[in-house]
């Protein structure tokens, strides 16, 4: 068995009030040289919701959930939470760790899928975070493995896909003009957008758009099985930033929700955030403000799908994949909805890694 004594609950972290807005996308932008009235052009998606994004509340939840349940199953870990980019800050969550005797830590990333900033950045900022305390010969941190298709992920995905069918072709105040069928239905899975050249680097071996392609594309279809059969779907993208002369992954949901409609073919779209862990400001903005406002100006009927937030399925996973490292769990029993699952275990951060079994 690998030994642990708390988990870190990891994050992006998001501001909590207009005075936090410029703060946090500083944090974000850092080391880019973008002047504030640029980043006052991304405010505006905080400021018209108070300055707030839900990410945080939403981690709380999150945490209060996974210790309700591992407490239920007589797991005796604390929970620890720390934040990329707004507070609590990483260092904050692994000084109160080691103040508390917690030294091995096993990082529970609210990211589920294969890149840069959902792999390699938590990595180095694990690493930045034991440098800035001076714990990193007295501290390990380990994390879990990338959980695209991980049932408990996949499982609210389907729940709400399914749902949203339902919801679509059972409108009994539709008139027959109006009246959707299977038929009528797109199902739009939308992912992150990164650059062509990271998302090729996520993993070669696995052809165009690497790893975060491939890994998005089985569970979309894994998805759309068990959910929607027979009706097509598309995996799009959104959020794309930076230079415009830069290749990013596309097409972009709003282009596609746009082509959907001049084709002639479908008459309402279901919105899938298949990349995303919860609600955050990307999703309340760019699909609930942005692509839902194309699809009625393109006279399309639209319903978004719930992200796994803290659905039962989703927190009952989370533990399961904690209970995976505690006990060593080998890959031909660890659980994975897709051909491509299960994922490997990574590399532990900190001098103490020789004391804690890393797959």
């Amino acid at each position: 068995m690998t030994t642990y004594d708390a988990v870190l609950l990891s994050s992006f972290g998001g501001p909590e009030g207009q005075d936090d807005v410029i703060p946090f996308l500083r944090n974000v932008t850092r080391g880019r040289g973008i002047p504030d009235e640029r980043l006052e052009e991304v405010a505006h998606h905080y400021r018209v919701h108070g300055g707030v994004s839900p990410i945080n509340e939403q981690n709380r939840a999150l945490k209060a959930a996974l210790e309700a349940e591992i407490a239920r199953r007589g797991i005796r870990l604390p929970v620890y939470w720390g934040n990329r980019n707004w507070h609590p800050y990483f260092a904050d969550a692994v000084r109160a760790a080691h103040a508390n005797g917690h030294d091995r830590l096993l990082a529970l990333v609210t990211s589920a899928y294969t890149s840069y900033s959902g792999v390699g950045q938590y990595r180095e900022d694990f690493e930045k975070a034991l440098a800035d305390t001076s714990l990193s010969d007295v501290m390990s941190i380990d994390r879990i493995r990338e959980y695209f298709d991980h049932p408990g992920f996949v499982t609210p995905l389907v729940e709400g896909v399914e749902a949203a069918v339902a919801e679509l072709t059972s409108d009994s105040s539709a008139g027959a003009a109006d009246a959707v069928t299977r038929d009528d239905i797109h199902v739009l899975f939308v992912t992150h957008s990164i650059p062509a050249a990271a998302a090729e680097a996520s993993g070669p071996q696995f052809g165009t758009g690497g790893a975060y392609v491939a890994q998005h594309c089985v569970v979309a279809h894994a998805v759309s099985e068990a959910a929607a059969a027979g009706i097509p779907w598309s995996l799009v993208y959104q959020s794309r930033s930076g230079d415009p002369r830069t290749p990013w992954l596309e097409p972009d949901i709003n282009e596609a929700i746009a082509d959907l409609a001049a084709a002639g073919e479908v008459k309402a779209v279901i919105i899938v955030p298949l990349g995303f862990v919860s609600d955050h400001m990307e999703v309340v903005w760019d699909l609930d403000n942005e692509a839902l406002t194309t699809s009625a100006e393109n006279g399309l009927r639209a319903v978004r799908v719930p992200t796994p937030g803290t659905h039962p399925a989703f927190v009952a996973g989370l533990v399961d994949l904690i209970e995976e490292r505690l006990n060593d769990v080998p890959d031909d029993r660890r659980p994975h909805a897709t051909e491509l699952g299960p994922w490997p275990d990574h590399e532990t951060v900190g001098t103490r890694a020789e004391k804690v079994v890393a797959r």
